[in-house]
């Protein structure tokens, strides 16, 4: 009877094959908007280990956005200061805001995500609001601790938000953040069919 004595070498992956690290920085240390962005984007690279940091950016627009464009524009300054101020893979920003529309008043995010090559603007799902809610906001009020005093809550803004509160926490502001940063990240999975203008 013959023995054969085979040796494994422990594996060890050749460098091509580690997980390559995506650096991610947010333009808020809100945990809601940090955790969206990381949710997102290990989403779409599963193959990649994440890191993601929340650094205080400044939006230039009122702590609540009373319109589309006053909101968009907050994210975009948001993600220009992180561009200016650290070094990632991608640059995001979720700025909350409300406008009153032809059909009532709503809370909506734009998202902003930028790398090197490219910018991609994208907004999340909006939600009606009551119109007691938005005349309070009108009235310099901000939409999360409004939301603690009608529902009796703390610091719901870093929570659910008005969207946990207001759907019964059938939906929050995590995931409605992430769910629209999945959808702003088109051009980056493909570039070939989103040219960049100069």
């Amino acid at each position: 009877m013959t023995f054969i004595l085979v040796c494994f070498k422990e594996a060890t992956l050749p460098q091509s094959q580690t997980p390559t690290t995506l650096h991610v920085v947010v333009g808020s240390k809100n945990p809601v908007k940090v955790n969206a962005a990381k949710n997102a984007i290990s989403m779409l690279y599963p193959e990649h280990e994440i890191t993601c940091e929340g650094m205080h950016a400044p939006s230039g627009v009122a702590e609540q956005p009373m319109t589309s464009e006053e909101t968009r524009i907050g994210a975009i300054n948001r993600v220009n200061y992180c561009q200016a101020n650290a070094k990632a893979d991608f640059y995001v920003a979720m700025e909350g805001g409300v406008d009153k529309f032809e059909y009532g008043p709503a809370t909506f995010a734009y998202i902003v995500i930028a790398n090197h090559q490219r910018k991609s603007i994208g907004r999340g799902a909006i939600m009606p609001i009551p119109e007691s809610v938005y005349q309070a906001l009108a009235s310099g009020e901000e939409l999360g601790p409004l939301m603690d005093k009608l529902f009796n809550t703390n610091n719901v803004k870093q929570k659910g938000g008005a969207i946990g509160l207001l759907t019964n926490g059938n939906a929050t502001r995590e995931g409605n953040y992430t769910h629209a940063m999945v959808l702003a990240m088109a051009p980056f999975l493909h570039p070939e069919l989103y040219p960049v203008k100069n």
